[in-house]
């Protein structure tokens, strides 16, 4: 039953990240009617609940001075991509203890270039659909705007027309 439903609900492509591992999570945004794709770079401090349908994990990074930490579920169709970064040899698997550590202290481990991508076939739709939006919301206003400069020349020669007519009325030619 947990398989049936993995596999028609969850992702192909499920990506191998570790606590210590640092991560980018390509995910998509919708604010009203517009649709954009964000990315969230931090380094993963938890895993939990396996790379099952429920399987989550948490990426913390330092936003302004200001420690930000935000879970992500493997399986989210919202998540577009992820990019593993860069890979540290940790020996927990809960790196809470991150969290109270400032600066260098924080990346006290050794770091190892571990690049590797993982992305889903629909990703690159997404993105391509969000563009294509994008490009028809600026046809239009190019084209309102066009009709609007249109309407004010033609009001413009009407009242240029108009002042004249009524200068050469109060200043008839001799």
């Amino acid at each position: 039953m947990n398989i049936d439903l993995i596999s028609q609900f969850g992702k192909k492509n499920i990506p191998d990240i570790r606590p210590g591992d640092t991560v980018r999570v390509f995910y998509k945004i919708t604010e009203g009617s517009k649709t954009r794709i964000q990315a969230f770079e931090g380094i993963c401090i938890c895993v939990k609940h396996g790379r099952g349908l429920d399987g989550s994990f948490t990426l913390r990074k330092i936003s302004g001075g200001v420690g930000v930490e935000k879970n992500f579920p493997f399986h989210s169709p919202l998540i577009s991509k992820f990019e593993k970064i860069k890979s540290r040899k940790v020996r927990q698997s809960k790196l809470y203890f991150i969290r109270d550590l400032v600066g260098k202290k924080a990346k006290k481990a050794k770091e190892a270039k571990d690049y590797k991508i993982w992305e889903e076939a629909f990703g690159e739709d997404e993105l391509k659909k969000i563009e294509e939006e994008k490009a028809k919301a600026a046809e239009e206003k190019a084209e309102v705007k066009e009709k609007e400069k249109e309407e004010l020349d033609k009001k413009f020669e009407a009242a240029s027309a108009a002042h004249e007519e009524a200068e050469s009325k109060e200043n008839p030619k001799s």
